[in-house]
């Protein structure tokens, strides 16, 4: 076998993750979770909401895997603050060197300092990679200077570019490594999980952080996202972030969410990179 051919169709595999709802029953997630390994995705991410713990849904993706590296996007930093988060990291067992630990400022009163302070601290109590999610231009440069990933949240393909220079400031100013940039792309198969996507985008452009995030980028909600009624779409729809981003991470976006894998594998595999994509978060 031709080993430089080899490593070639390796380096041009599109480098994905993929998401779901940390409140998921904990069999699904840990079905999702090993399919998602199997399929070559680079990372499996849960969320982190007050009906839905997201440490302890990667503690059952930690107990059916080996490789997939594990992502948590993000852990608001008003509600659970770095030493909770470590203390919990412990208890949990969860996987260090697996481990893909987002956090973000919860409300925007205080954020940036709040996260400046929660990643000092986290970093001294934990080993796992510290990921900021970020969506404004203050936090975008933050992260440039203290991450080692950014997660964008619902961005445009042609707003990465722009995020991307703005956390590469960042790390230059302070003379670091540029961090991994990955991004939330929410994403959908079918009429009901687009239905589903689409008052999803109505939801977060009702909440005024992200309106300002989608004016900014100027474009609306669903030209952020990837969907199409049958599987094949998908691919076409998520190219253009896969051109921008190191990491996409297909959020996926289902209508029977609560009661069944079923819609998340549908998107798991219409969505899958070649099996054997590599990490480097």
């Amino acid at each position: 076998m031709d080993q430089s051919k080899t490593q070639d169709d390796q380096s041009s595999r599109p480098q994905r993750g993929f998401g779901i709802e940390a409140s998921l029953a904990h069999d699904i997630v840990r079905e999702l979770a090993l399919a998602a390994e199997r399929a070559g995705y680079r990372t499996f991410w849960v969320n982190d909401e007050a009906n839905g713990d997201g440490l302890a849904a990667l503690r059952e993706a930690a107990a059916v895997t080996t490789t997939i590296r594990l992502g948590v996007g993000a852990i608001p930093l008003d509600r659970q603050g770095p030493k909770q988060i470590a203390s919990r990291v412990e208890e949990l067992a969860l996987p260090a060197e697996r481990l893909a630990l987002g956090v973000g400022s919860g409300h925007p009163a205080g954020g940036l300092e709040r996260v400046s302070n929660g990643v000092a601290a986290l970093r001294d109590a934990i080993e796992a990679t510290l990921v900021v999610a970020a969506i404004g231009p203050r936090m975008l440069a933050l992260a440039g200077e203290i991450a080692d990933g950014v997660l964008l949240d619902w961005p445009a393909p042609t707003y990465v570019v722009d995020a991307t220079s703005i956390i590469a400031r960042g790390a230059a100013e302070v003379e670091r490594p540029h961090p991994w940039v990955g991004g939330y792309v929410f994403t959908a198969v079918g009429i009901p999980g687009i239905v589903k996507l689409r008052k999803e985008a109505e939801h977060y452009a009702a909440i005024p952080s992200y309106a300002a995030h989608f004016a900014r980028m100027g474009v609306q909600p669903m030209e952020t996202v990837a969907y199409g009624e049958a599987a094949a779409a998908l691919g076409r729809g998520l190219a253009p972030f896969d051109a921008v981003l190191d990491e996409t991470v297909v959020r996926a976006v289902v209508a029977n969410e609560a009661t069944t894998a079923i819609g998340y594998l549908d998107v798991l595999h219409a969505a899958a990179p070649s099996t054997g994509a590599g990490s480097s978060l």
